[in-house]
């Protein structure tokens, strides 16, 4: 590495989460005034993941109701390719807890590294849009075996 060679860039990885829920490119159209991506619009994609994971346990329509913990670590840049990754942490009668990871990868690199994080709830509704249970796990037939 010469004088003017910048340091490699640190790479960190996933906690193996399975694939993202969410995976898109940060686009110009996605930044603030000052040209940085909008943190609004990252907490929007995040939402997406945490609300299609809740949909699919909870079999049908949900509501989110809070946010908690949000914590940005890092920067978004306009050309990175942003994966969300969202897993439950609690099923309770009506209501869903679920942790959202936000990882980015340069463009012109494999260099990764977790840019934000935070803990979504979400209630089950029904047709009336008032709460509902959520119906139990069902095994699939993979776990059946």
């Amino acid at each position: 590495m010469t004088a003017d060679t910048p340091p490699p860039t640190p790479t960190e990885q996933p906690t193996d989460r399975g694939p993202p829920v969410v995976r898109t490119i940060a686009m110009p159209s996605d930044t603030n005034p000052a040209g940085d991506i909008f943190g609004g619009w990252l907490m929007g994609q995040m939402d997406l993941a945490a609300g299609n994971v809740a949909a699919r346990r909870a079999r049908g329509r949900c509501a989110t109701i809070s946010v908690e913990a949000m914590t940005f670590h890092s920067p978004v840049f306009v050309g990175d390719e942003v994966s969300i990754y969202a897993w439950i942490v609690r099923v309770g009668r009506t209501s869903l807890r679920i942790q959202v990871e936000v990882w980015r990868r340069e463009r012109e690199s494999e260099a990764t590294r977790k840019v934000t994080e935070g803990l979504f709830t979400f209630v089950a509704i029904g047709a009336d849009r008032r709460p509902r249970p959520i119906p139990s796990e069902v095994a699939s037939p993979q776990e059946d075996g």
